[in-house]
């Protein structure tokens, strides 16, 4: 019977897994995949936004090479945090269920195809967004060898025709990215322009890129199709083809929230956003908590490491002070 079980093992779940290490707070973190595994699906060359002070946890030093950590550096600061705090982590073990009665009961399937139960009084979910794509909904995007919504590097498609889809600072980056690297490169937006939204230091580059021609961008443009050679783009009612080898569909990404409904946690319709208390991070069903993106509903623009790294603290204070 554990105090606390953590459900997600990344960034904002090994920050509440130290909260609850140092402060004598039995628990266990369960993590579908390996430690921190979401940061593995980033492009390669990813460097954050952020300045390293901001990512920190449980006050260790975010040593970087330059003024903002690369992805590479993030991934080995965060396992190496876990591993100084030697936080308790089963890797490799999914989540099937949680069931509630008078504590939880979680149940796993673990890599060697066994099972798992854990009973628990309180719960913390961590598990992001990264693993859920939102789906364009065409012919074709199911089809691996022509279509995927995650980039990490651009090396495979030299030469090739490139769709990216999206117009937000994955998909031009990506888009970037691809050019730089000898990929014909289409940008392919439903808006009429790229959104605010978009990093300062990289819209003049993408912008100057589409003036000359060397990325073509098709604003105001949906896909409609991913066809053996080609793909189908609407513009304006009309339809037309592209010649294309790959699609990239970096449309975003959606919270999975089938525990949080599994259990009866009110969710605000229009927002998506879960019911909680946002002093102590609790849900409106008792003893279950959110930690990190997961709270923010449909807007992942609202939660970031920066301050969902501190969601931890709120929900082991909270668990300390029912003891």
């Amino acid at each position: 019977m554990y105090e606390l079980i953590i459900i997600g093992a990344g960034p904002c779940g090994i920050a509440a897994a130290i909260e609850a290490e140092r402060r004598g707070v039995s628990y266990l973190m369960l993590e579908h995949g390996s430690l921190a595994m979401s940061l593995t699906k980033y492009p390669i060359y990813m460097t954050f936004a952020s300045s390293p002070e901001n990512l920190e946890l449980g006050g260790h030093p975010f040593p970087t090479g330059g003024e903002k950590p690369t992805r590479l550096e993030a991934i080995r600061y965060f396992r190496r945090v876990a591993e100084v705090e030697q936080v308790k982590v089963h890797q490799y073990e999914k989540v099937t269920g949680v069931e509630k009665g008078a504590h939880f009961t979680v149940k796993t399937q673990k890599r060697d195809g066994t099972t798992g139960a854990y009973e628990t009084a309180n719960i913390a979910l961590a598990i992001g967004y990264f693993d859920h794509p939102n789906m364009l909904g065409i012919p074709g995007e199911e089809n691996p060898e022509r279509c995927t919504h995650f980039y990490t590097e651009p090396s495979p498609y030299y030469g090739m025709n490139v769709a990216v889809i999206g117009g937000k600072n994955s998909a031009v980056e990506a888009a970037l990215q691809l050019y730089r690297a000898g990929v014909k490169v289409s940008l392919v937006y439903r808006r009429a322009e790229l959104p605010a939204s978009v990093k300062p230091w990289v819209r003049p580059d993408i912008e100057n890129r589409i003036k000359t021609g060397a990325i073509a961008a098709y604003f105001s443009t949906n896909i409609r199709s991913i066809n053996p050679t080609t793909i189908t783009l609407e513009q304006d009612g009309r339809t037309f083809e592209l010649e294309n080898d790959f699609v990239f569909a970096l449309t975003g990404y959606s919270p999975d929230q089938s525990v949080l409904r599994g259990l009866g946690v009110e969710i605000d319709a229009a927002t998506g956003k879960p019911r909680h208390d946002e002093a102590t991070m609790e849900t409106n069903v008792p003893g279950l908590f959110l930690v990190g993106v997961i709270a923010a509903g449909y807007d992942a623009n609202k939660i970031f490491i920066e301050n969902g790294r501190f969601h931890g603290k709120a929900v082991v204070d909270t668990i300390l002070a029912r003891r």
